[in-house]
């Protein structure tokens, strides 16, 4: 397991402030009311590996299949429904919807093999992530990527109410692979998924997901 880049900044700032709280409490508390010392002490070191666990890449090795395609972030499964898709395709898709709290990992993996036929980033608002409104009102960036079959599939991360830095490193016309990362959300939100009708999904309401690990369906 490994710190994420998009980490580094903020563990320092925390650090550093978490680091003179400490200082101080140290200084003043620490004889005078030492109850009240020890009660800060375990709740900067607390915080801390609040943000550090955060910003953790777990390391997870997939084998390859063409045939499936993967979850793209770890969460819960919240929506699995027919929708119009208003953005791409404007038409029927699946719309798969995975919530991710503030203790999942926020990294984002690619599902399929392909090719990123679009790329677009959206100023938006920040409902949170469970709101009906959210997958088209928050800021948010979609990608579509083509696979070698010729059907497409869109991906879309959606900030919260609380995550408001969304990173994404899709680049239009780029060929990606399965398993590789293409974004990360700080502290929460969702990852909609729209596959073709007739799509073979895997998981149910309420599952549980892993990025990388879960089938989320097949072609």
């Amino acid at each position: 397991m490994k710190i994420h880049k998009e980490g580094f900044g903020i563990i320092a700032i925390a650090t550093l402030i978490l680091g003179g709280i400490f200082a101080a409490n140290f200084i003043f508390l620490k004889e005078l009311l030492p109850w009240l010392f020890w009660i800060l002490t375990a709740g900067c070191i607390i915080m801390l590996y609040l943000v550090i666990q955060f910003f953790r890449v777990p390391k997870r090795i997939i084998e390859k299949n063409n045939n499936l395609i993967l979850c793209p972030a770890d969460g819960k499964v919240v929506v699995i429904e027919e929708v119009e898709e208003t953005e791409y395709f404007k038409d029927k898709r699946i719309q798969i919807s995975i919530f991710m709290s503030p203790l999942n990992v926020h990294c984002q993996w690619n599902p399929i093999s392909g090719l990123t036929k679009y790329y677009k980033y959206h100023k938006g608002k920040y409902l949170v992530a469970w709101h009906p409104k959210s997958s088209t009102e928050n800021e948010r960036s979609t990608i579509v990527t083509e696979h070698s079959s010729g059907r497409e599939i869109l991906y879309r991360q959606i900030a919260g109410a609380v995550a408001r830095r969304i990173k994404c490193y899709a680049v239009e016309g780029e060929k990606i692979e399965q398993g590789e990362e293409f974004g990360f959300i700080k502290f929460g939100s969702r990852v909609d998924v729209f596959l073709p009708i007739g799509t073979d999904v895997k998981v149910k309401i309420d599952d549980v997901v892993q990025g990388k690990n879960t089938i989320l369906a097949s072609f």
